[in-house]
């Protein structure tokens, strides 16, 4: 099912589900997102106390679930170091997959997004198989693949404390029959040592994602000097190709603005990546105009033939249908 270099339209990858219209990684945003043609769902993935992976865009989880208004866990609240940086509410990895299938998921951001507040506290936090059972279901109920598109949260922190991500992930992958270059999966990560050691153990495509700005945690811990800009230059993502088929890429490392928000001339990231041999999936689009830049304010669709006209093998998107209409335009 993997995409190679410009042979289709570019997939569309519901980030975090149809998060424009449900709170985010949720079955229900994972499912609307499948309704609405996409091609991936994306769980991020952390762990519990317990090593099972679920879907939270953190391993903190004050901000989309209501633990903070659960008593019995009050005491559980702390501050910890997450990838250099000091985070105060409650984790994950401190709680069991019963005691968190206790808790609902509400919405991250409802200052933008107030419609999803209906949905908060009714919906609870999926695990990785309950995930992958909805993708299996729905696949054989609409006669379409839908792929799955896992991001390993925090590699090195969870390693650090013995609940490390990739072997259960694969473990859960294999199971589930998701095998060889061809299956509908891409494990992704912002880091890049566990990405080697990925490809080593499996065969499954992997994504480098490329922030625009500083440097994956990986190298910060072991003091590796280089940045993320270091990788998506050509000689390194020539690099990450020895190790991943794609990177997943902020769009500003594509397109950047200037300090108005306003478009300045695209760089040479996509060509360079296939000339590597590397898809480029691009994130994150959004409808609401604080996201977009000043070009498009009012216009998402215009953003989104704007990166399709570059050559992108697909898009992380909050609005899948949104995303969706425009992918069948051809570069």
């Amino acid at each position: 099912m993997t995409t190679t270099l410009q042979d289709a339209s570019p997939i569309i990858i519901a980030h975090r589900g149809a998060s424009g219209y449900r709170p985010e990684h949720t079955l229900a945003a994972y499912e609307l997102a499948i309704a609405l043609g996409a091609d991936y769902i994306e769980p991020d993935l952390v762990s519990t106390k317990d090593g099972v992976l679920i879907a939270r865009h953190e391993n903190e989880i004050s901000e989309t679930t209501d633990v903070a208004s659960h008593a019995e866990f009050a005491h559980r609240q702390t501050t910890k170091i997450i990838d250099g940086e000091s985070k105060t509410g409650w984790f994950t990895e401190d709680f069991t997959l019963v005691e968190l299938k206790t808790l609902r998921a509400k919405e991250r951001i409802p200052q933008l997004r107030s419609q999803n507040i209906a949905y908060d506290g009714l919906l609870e936090i999926p695990t990785l198989q309950e995930i992958i059972n909805l993708v299996k279901g729905k696949s054989a109920e609409i006669n379409r693949a839908i792929g799955i598109y896992p991001e390993t949260k925090h590699p090195t922190y969870f390693k650090s404390i013995g609940l490390a991500l990739e072997a259960p992930l694969l473990a859960t992958l294999t199971v589930n029959g998701y095998q060889g270059a061809n299956a509908p999966v891409f494990i992704q990560s912002f880091e890049v040592s566990n990405l080697q050691d990925l490809s080593t153990k499996t065969d499954l495509p992997l994504v480098q994602l490329l922030n625009n700005s500083g440097k994956p945690d990986d190298f910060a811990v072991s003091g590796n000097e280089r940045t993320y800009a270091d990788l998506a230059t050509a000689s390194g993502l020539r690099e990450i190709a020895k190790y991943a088929q794609a990177v997943g890429v902020h769009k500003n490392l594509l397109v950047p603005r200037d300090s108005n928000g306003k478009l300045r001339s695209p760089t040479s990231l996509v060509t360079d990546a296939h000339a590597a041999g590397l898809l480029v999936h691009v994130w994150t689009f959004r409808n609401e105009d604080c996201f977009l830049p000043l070009d498009f304010q009012g216009n998402p669709q215009g953003e989104y033939e704007l990166f399709f006209s570059l050559g992108v093998d697909g898009v992380f998107s909050d609005y899948p249908d949104t995303a969706g209409y425009h992918s069948t335009v051809q570069w």
